[in-house]
């Protein structure tokens, strides 16, 4: 923390450029960005702290997080719900504790970013650094035209403020480098250090694979055409367009292939469940799939499900937009305090639920002890 402080002061000589925090599980990392919130307002009288997060259900954790130390914080941390709240918000001579999520900051279609506050003791406090901070160096895009990263639309916006980055996983690319963004390491614990002293335990990793119902002359030709069109390109970058040139949703999806994945799932965790208690998380890369998954599973195992939110050994964890998801999406329908009495359920040991199915949400910030059983639906 000391040493944080320190980078801290002489960031308006490094272009506001505090540094990177690399905390890994176990860590404390949550705490450590509300102790050293603390330590800003009291050393720097009282400035602005704008903790930067990208999704939604992270900006809640870390903010609940935030909450309960209120009286050490002495100001009350505030949500910025939309642009015009971030900027009512950030509309003061001194002071605040702002939450806001960094896609708040980009700008509309043709829209240029006009700065909001010019002050030098606004600090930038980012979570998850690794991801949504780059685009400072403009890019071109298919139709010719300039294009930013969500690094420059707050730059933009507050030009004068300071940046400190915590991450677990910081990357290090020609256009996507953690610390080009916010500085040279401030503090280093990572996994080795993590297992070594028990905050963690040792991850075990074992292939599993359902062969694709797809012909080997097609198959090897789009991999061949994709490997060319992204050779280079960073791997969260090829893994994502990879959905998106491919269409492999509806492979991946397929009938067959989700039936064949609960069989072999329920083969192996009722193994693992009779050797060791412990719970279970399912990540699969589409809602769709979550649902369809649940649906195969449930059709094997009937006494697994149940409709009432309170009850049942497995569930899906995902968001829901009643106006557009199809009817066989409502079961799993959930508001807010629902996902927050699943939450509970899945953390208590007594409990019966013991097998979540996600896209995205509880990845990060959601610990589970008993959980010792992770699986991801992959393409390949």
């Amino acid at each position: 923390m000391k040493k944080a402080l320190e980078k801290t002061e002489v960031a308006c000589n490094n272009d506001g450029k505090i540094g990177v925090v690399w905390h890994t599980q176990g860590s404390g990392k949550s705490l450590t960005m509300t102790f050293y919130t603390g330590l800003l307002m009291k050393k720097f009288n009282n400035p602005t702290v704008i903790v930067l997060i990208d999704r939604n259900d992270l900006d809640n954790q870390l903010f609940g997080t935030f909450s309960k130390a209120q009286n050490y914080l002495v100001e009350t941390p505030k949500q910025a719900e939309d642009k015009e709240k971030l900027k009512e918000l950030l509309n003061v001579s001194s002071g605040g504790i702002i939450f806001s999520t960094i896609q708040k900051f980009a700008p509309k279609q043709g829209e240029i970013v006009e700065a909001i506050s010019t002050r030098n003791d606004i600090y930038i406090i980012a979570d998850e650094a690794h991801r949504s901070q780059y685009g400072l160096d403009a890019k071109m895009d298919l139709e010719g035209n300039s294009k930013y990263g969500y690094a420059k639309h707050i730059r933009d916006a507050l030009p004068n403020a300071n940046y400190i980055g915590f991450t677990g996983t910081p990357i290090d690319f020609d256009d996507k480098s953690t610390t080009a963004v916010f500085g040279d390491y401030i503090d280093t614990y990572d996994m080795t250090r993590a297992v070594e002293d028990g905050a963690t335990v040792k991850i075990y990793y074992e292939n599993r694979f359902i062969k694709l119902d797809i012909p080997y002359p097609i198959l090897s030709e789009l991999d061949s055409e994709f490997s060319e069109i992204m050779e280079g390109q960073e791997e969260t970058t090829v893994e994502s367009t990879k959905k998106d040139i491919t269409k492999m949703e509806a492979i991946i999806g397929s009938k067959n292939r989700i039936r064949t994945l609960a069989e072999d799932f329920i083969e192996h965790w009722e193994m693992r469940r009779n050797n060791s208690f412990g719970k279970c998380m399912i990540v699969a890369m589409s809602r769709k799939i979550c649902v369809e998954l649940y649906n195969e599973i449930v059709s094997l195992r009937p006494e697994w499900h149940s409709e009432d939110k309170a009850k049942g050994k497995i569930k899906v964890i995902m968001t829901s937009d009643i106006s557009k998801d199809p009817m066989e999406f409502k079961q799993h329908f959930t508001t807010k305090q629902e996902r927050e009495e699943l939450a509970n359920r899945m953390k208590d040991d007594s409990d019966e639920l013991e097998i979540v199915i996600v896209r995205d949400m509880w990845l990060t910030g959601f610990d589970v002890p008993s959980m010792h059983t992770n699986i991801l639906i992959n393409l390949w």
